[in-house]
């Protein structure tokens, strides 16, 4: 096959494939991810992702910062995920260590993992719409995210890196009267919620740019590893809340919002209402937390050694399923802490899904993806 390289001077074949670099600078693409795009006109023919521009090599530094330490490495491959993403490396270390966790804390991450996602799809539900010309729904998003960010940044004192979780519970108590405060952010937060929905879940100019445009189908999604809202939007029942429940999950009711049209409105639909899901079962928490007394943390020594051995911990993280593979050969640092990110699975489908595409819709299904690149990078 003879390739183009788009470029002054190329003096190429005007029957020629067109290479096209998408990225890697940062607005384009949530982040510095750059795409290899092989077009016969304006039809896309190839899909090749090319990542590692933000590799911060976290799984080896893992291997040389202590159990405590690890959990600010973890914190920030999803940025947007971050209280959800230093819980799963806590939850992996507690069992390999076999050390039980306060129920109230229990409760308490379980409250604040669901107001991490909600926040998480926050940002992509504002930023969505804008990468396709919508301004207006990021005010409205970033509104609700205030209320939200708020009552996280009372718990914790961070406002995107939180640091909250410990091994063996959370980092402190909550303040007095801040569960109260929490609902009343909540209620006030679903209360609002419509006025994004009506603005965008029904919008012409949306619907036309996002409906049977990038069908991933359930079968594609499997063999990709694609998890999270993007597998549930190609009617992939799958949610480990439900399947596989850890925290307080096994005791919470957690309905599984799908979708079977696998395109970018079926995405953007899942994760919207998921919103509405994650806040009442953060509610539900929350008045759980209000019955509940004692530590929200066990006391450890002064060097935590993990037991030698090996453990593996899955978590359903806001944009999917996240694992963590933890082997200790009793030291003080992890031997091996190997992540899979939903990120990293998700953004592999790019390779079948663009193909066949026109270059105006990459846009609107590479936004769908939602996907951070620090946690594809690492």
């Amino acid at each position: 096959m003879t390739e183009m390289t788009v470029g002054v001077g190329s003096g190429a074949d005007e029957f020629a494939d067109m290479v096209l670099n998408i990225g890697p600078q940062h607005p384009s693409t949530h982040g510095v991810l750059r795409l290899k795009l092989t077009l016969d006109g304006e039809r896309i023919t190839a899909c090749e992702p090319v990542i590692g521009y933000m590799h911060r090599g976290a799984e080896k530094l893992f291997e040389v910062r202590d159990y405590r330490q690890i959990l600010m490495l973890a914190n920030r491959h999803d940025w947007l995920s971050a209280f959800c993403s230093e819980l799963g490396v806590a939850l992996a270390v507690e069992r390999l260590m076999g050390i039980e966790v306060p129920e109230r804390a229990v409760w308490l991450r379980t409250a604040l993992a669901e107001l991490n996602r909600v926040l998480n799809h926050l940002m992509f539900l504002g930023s969505y719409p804008l990468e396709i010309g919508a301004i207006t729904p990021m005010f409205y998003a970033f509104r609700e995210r205030e209320a939200l960010q708020a009552v996280f940044e009372e718990a914790s004192g961070g406002r995107i890196h939180y640091m909250f979780n410990r091994i063996g519970g959370l980092k402190e108590e909550v303040p007095s009267g801040w569960t109260g405060r929490a609902r009343e952010a909540i209620d006030q937060v679903r209360r609002r919620m419509p006025d994004l929905d009506d603005l965008i879940r029904r919008n012409e100019i949306f619907m036309a740019r996002t409906r049977g445009i990038g069908v991933l189908s359930p079968e594609t999604a499997a063999a990709y590893g694609v998890s999270g809202p993007v597998a549930r939007a190609s009617g992939m029942d799958f949610d480990l809340r439900r399947d596989d429940p850890y925290l307080a999950y096994g005791e919470l009711d957690v309905p599984v919002v799908t979708r079977t049209a696998g395109d970018c409105h079926a995405r953007f639909e899942c994760m919207l209402d998921q919103v509405y899901v994650s806040l009442d079962l953060a509610q539900r928490c929350l008045e759980k937390v209000d019955t509940l007394s004692g530590p929200v943390n066990v006391r450890l020594p002064k060097v935590v050694k993990a037991p030698e051995g090996h453990t593996y911990a899955w978590t359903e993280n806001p944009l999917g399923v996240n694992g963590y593979y933890l082997v200790s050969r009793g030291e003080k640092t992890p031997w091996r802490l190997k992540l899979r990110t939903a990120s990293y699975a998700n953004v592999q489908a790019l390779s079948t899904l663009l193909v066949g595409c026109l270059v105006p819709d990459m846009v609107s299904i590479l936004g769908s993806m939602f996907f951070v690149v620090g946690d594809i990078d690492k």
